[in-house]
């Protein structure tokens, strides 16, 4: 993947994103458009996976046939909202294996705490994608991929749903060799370092909390 932003505007994304946008938008009905995102976000992000091919006998005859080559991938949520990309991906890449890595805001420090990590193993091996629906600040995404290349991952994606120039920026600075797919990239952050316009807390609009 050659460019460090890939904004996918397909008509479907767009607008599936304007429903989960709207604040009137229920949590069951959200959490469903983003599996429905998820899935088409996935299919931009896997577009140029590793390939071999595979002797089968179609009814008709025999034949060398494209197949996935290399290890399962590895798809890594940033929890808790990262669980909301996570289930449709896994959809449509059930053999994915699959981490989870927990990180909190220090309120003194503003630095990203990591509280939770469990991967799977031989990272080096599998293509990564890190999952968290918004790229805001970039600071918890920057960490967590940096987390990511000390266990050993080299082919780092990351997937969002919505992204923010500064987050955008941040990234690059920290990682210019992870490539970034997210499905709208908004106008800037607010003083709470909300994405603007954006669609609130992801996560509590996924999970129904405040």
């Amino acid at each position: 993947m050659p460019q460090h932003l890939t904004v996918v505007e397909h008509p479907l994304i767009q607008h599936k994103l304007t429903l989960m946008r709207d604040r009137t938008t229920s949590t069951a009905v959200f959490r469903q458009l983003l599996r429905e995102i998820s899935q088409l976000l996935a299919y931009e992000i896997t577009r140029d996976l590793p390939m071999t091919t595979t002797r089968i006998d179609t009814p008709i005859q025999p034949m060398d046939a494209p197949t996935l080559d290399g290890r399962k991938l590895a798809l890594i949520s940033i929890l808790r909202a990262g669980n909301g990309l996570l289930d449709g991906m896994l959809e449509l890449i059930p053999s994915a294996r699959v981490g989870f890595m927990g990180l909190y805001r220090d309120e003194q420090t503003l630095e990203p705490v990591e509280y939770y990590f469990k991967v799977p193993e031989q990272l080096d091996e599998r293509v990564v994608i890190a999952v968290d629906p918004m790229l805001a600040t970039g600071n918890s995404s920057a960490a967590a991929i940096a987390r990511l290349k000390e266990a050993g991952a080299r082919d780092i994606r990351f997937l969002c749903l919505l992204a923010a120039p500064e987050g955008v920026a941040r990234m690059k600075a920290a990682h210019p060799d992870v490539p970034i797919v997210t499905a709208a990239l908004d106008e800037k952050l607010n003083e709470k370092g909300y994405i603007v316009p954006g669609l609130g807390d992801a996560g509590d609009r996924m999970f129904g909390t405040k």
